[in-house]
Parts: structure tokens; sequence; C-alpha cells
């Protein structure tokens, strides 16, 4: 089944892509801090910070610091978190990545497999509002393949603020809202948590895009610059054939609507309310237009059922 969170022009996926040089440099003083290189500037939560070059041998197991705890919720598996972070090797003293230069915090579901073990193990239990230092061994990083830039058996560092963490409803919920429009599709209204039904009529597709409630909710309006966890069940008009479902991976995705490449499904969820079940219906100019893509066919009229689980 293709998916459509690839979709995505994300700087940094912790698990899968390559990560982003820089040109800030860490102290080159080799000031260590209970076991891990000292923050040397920009030490306060929210503000970017600068490592010195880790000393002597890295720890042979993960290694957590608290710069400064947070009073908010302690974080659990599930919980959809948003943090900034800095990234650096043990024995270098230029950081390989951070999203402070960009200002878009970077989000990511705890215990489904987004990102890397080191980040896994040493987010969960921290409280929302801490900035965290966390040491990672080579095993609960990127092994002795490395990723991109990042060597071989590297020994990482990263500084974490976590800014939030939101727990996600099973489903959308809300108010039901007709659907008597024979000409479009036809959307299930189950909160059970379980992929809604999704019906494709046999009539032509509609000219422009097609955005509306089938759950709607109380909650707050969705941005452009949102960053929104969403499942959805997509399908072509033509055949009514499902190519993709969050549903049938067992488990929601965060999607940065600023970096959304489908135009449709973007302009789709912005302006409507978290919590809600959405149909999108993308013509192929809100779409991948005479392009394939893939697999989905040229001039591919896409059909969306979405539920806007949360802001992140």
């Amino acid at each position: 089944m293709r998916r459509l969170a690839g979709l995505l022009v994300v700087p940094l996926l912790l698990l899968t892509t390559a990560a982003c040089g820089s040109d800030d440099k860490g102290s080159d003083s080799g000031s260590m801090k209970n076991g891990l290189p000292a923050i040397t500037a920009g030490e306060k939560f929210g503000e970017k910070p600068t490592l010195s070059q880790g000393v002597g041998n890295p720890p042979k197991e993960l290694k957590v610091n608290v710069i400064s705890e947070g009073d908010g919720a302690v974080t659990k598996k599930g919980d959809v978190l948003s943090v900034n972070y800095l990234g650096q090797e043990w024995d270098e003293s230029t950081p390989f990545d951070n999203s402070f230069d960009r200002k878009q915090p970077y989000p990511l579901t705890l215990g489904q497999g987004q990102v890397i073990q080191g980040w896994e193990k040493g987010l969960e239990g921290q409280k929302v509002g801490s900035r965290v230092e966390i040491g990672i061994p080579p095993e609960l990083g990127y092994g002795a393949q490395g990723q991109g830039d990042i060597k071989g058996n590297a020994t990482l560092v990263f500084v974490v603020d976590i800014l939030k963490a939101v727990t996600l409803p099973k489903s959308a919920s809300g108010t039901e809202v007709a659907q008597d429009n024979k000409d479009l599709p036809k959307v299930g209204t189950n909160t059970d948590g379980k992929q809604p039904s999704l019906t494709v009529p046999k009539v032509d597709p509609p000219t422009k895009l097609v955005s509306t409630y089938v759950l709607e909710s109380k909650g707050e309006t969705v941005a452009a610059t949102d960053t929104v966890a969403v499942n959805y069940v997509a399908a072509l008009w033509k055949d009514g054939k499902v190519f993709d479902s969050t549903y049938a991976q067992g488990k929601p995705v965060n999607f940065p609507l600023a970096q959304l490449t489908l135009k449709g499904l973007k302009d789709g969820v912005v302006g409507k309310k978290v919590g809600s079940r959405v149909l999108i219906v993308a013509p192929p100019s809100e779409a991948f237009g005479d392009q394939e893509q893939q697999g989905i066919p040229k001039n591919s009229t896409l059909v969306f059922a979405v539920d806007i689980l949360a802001k992140v």
C-alpha cells in the first residue's frame, strides 16, 4: 500500500533520513558535565545550545541528564511530542543537525518506531517543559552503518527541549453532518477508532477541491502553519480503490502542514476544527496533476476521509 506520509518535505526524520550539516561550532574546551559534553552556551530551555566535544570514552549505555525540569505532564508511549533539538557526535565539535535554526519544532509519536531508540527511551517519562541531554550509544542510534554524515558506530549527543505532549483520542468525534449530496462520496461516522467506510459514487468527479465535515467537533481551527496528527483513508475516485490508510498501518501520522506537498490534502485540512472528521476530494490540479506518483495514475482525483486527532 502506498504511503502519502512520504510526501512531506522534512529536513530530518531521525529514523530514516540523512542528517543536515550545520556551521555552528561547539567549544573545543572539552568540558564535561555529569558524564556528557557540557552545554557551553544557550543553556536555558528555548535557547539554541552549543556543546563541547566529548572527552574520554563515551558511555556504553544510554545516559540522560535533565538540564532543567519542566512542570508539565509526564510523557508516555502513544503521546505525540513537539520538540526542538540539537545533535552532535561525541568526538565532534560541530552539530550535524538542529531544529532551532529552522524554527520548526519536530513532531514524533513515542513508542511507534518513528525515531531512533535512544530518543524513544530518553524522552519517555520526562516532563513537558524540560530540557534533557541524551548520550546515545551506537546500538540505540544508527549502529555500524551510520546515517548520512553521521559515522558508523558513532555515539550521539542530543539536547532536546520538550515543548508539548498530546495524548491522541482514538477517533474523531462531534456532531454528525448530513451527507446529502449524492454526487459526493459517503464516509462512515463510527467513533470506535476503526477505519471508516468510504464509498465513491459512480459519477463524474468534482473539478474543484471539496472539503466538508462528516463529524464536526468544537476544537481549535487548524492553521496552515500547524502540525496535526491525523488518521486517514485515501481512495481513487475512478474505481473507489483504497490506496493508502493509516488504519492499515495501525498508527496515525504527523503532518507539518507547511511541509505537506499534496496541496488538496493540506488545503482541505486548513480551516477545519481539531477533533473532526473531514471528507476531502482533491481534483488532479490539487493532487498530482498529469504526473504518476507512487503508482497513482496521472490525472487522478483523490478522495480522503481524515480524522484530525490533535494539533501538536
